[in-house]
């Protein structure tokens, strides 16, 4: 993947994911919204390595070992699909409170948001699919090497996410003073809960 299209075709293909609506970045914004900046970001940082651990597993060829075993790649879903109804329950049930900007976020704040971008990532099928399906067309299994991955295929995920996800954590903090209510609040984090159902029910249609 050393030539220059190759990462263009990659990089724009993983921006446009990345910038289209789903689980991770609508409860990214629901985060920095109740949260402040460096909540966004501690959740951002687990999305995002969610999204290493799929592009590591679609590299190295270890997903063929997920579609050999059937049967545990059905169990992982059903997993998958029931913690994102679980997120989906406590977003659309979340109790809106006044925004206190100068409070600081607690570790256990940080530890849970980081945790559920984590997990909403590797249970997303948008995320599965996409790199299952992108990577074929711009590596070979001659090219997925070590240094290739390492090199240039994780610092430019890391670079495209990273720049998205940093866009979406700062527009929500720019309208996060227009948000105190707690009409506005509850539409946002029942929007992130309705996503993250879908997602989970798209999951499910998949296994079965």
């Amino acid at each position: 993947m050393s030539d220059a299209a190759q990462i263009i075709a990659y990089t724009a293909a993983l921006g446009l994911a990345a910038v289209i609506p789903g689980p991770g970045m609508t409860a990214l914004v629901a985060r920095s919204v109740s949260g402040r900046a460096v909540t966004g970001f501690t959740m951002l940082a687990g999305l995002i390595l969610g999204d290493l651990i799929y592009l590591s597993i679609a590299v190295f060829g270890l997903a063929v070992i997920a579609h050999t075993y059937t049967s545990l790649f059905a169990l992982i879903n059903w997993a998958a699909s029931l913690y994102l109804c679980m997120l989906a329950w406590k977003f659309w049930c979340h109790q809106p409170q006044t925004i206190n900007i100068a409070r600081k976020a607690t570790k256990r704040e940080l530890a849970s948001a980081w945790f559920s971008g984590l997990t909403i990532t590797l249970g997303n099928p948008k995320t599965i699919a996409f790199y299952l399906a992108i990577l074929p067309l711009v590596i070979s299994r001659d090219n997925a090497s070590l240094k290739m991955w390492g090199g240039i295929l994780v610092p430019l995920t890391v670079i495209v996410l990273l720049g998205v996800g940093a866009v979406f954590i700062l527009a929500a903090l720019r309208i996060r003073h227009l948000l105190t209510s707690e009409k506005a609040q509850r539409r946002i984090f029942r929007a992130a809960g309705f996503i993250m159902m879908l997602a989970a029910v798209g999951m499910v249609i998949k296994t079965l």
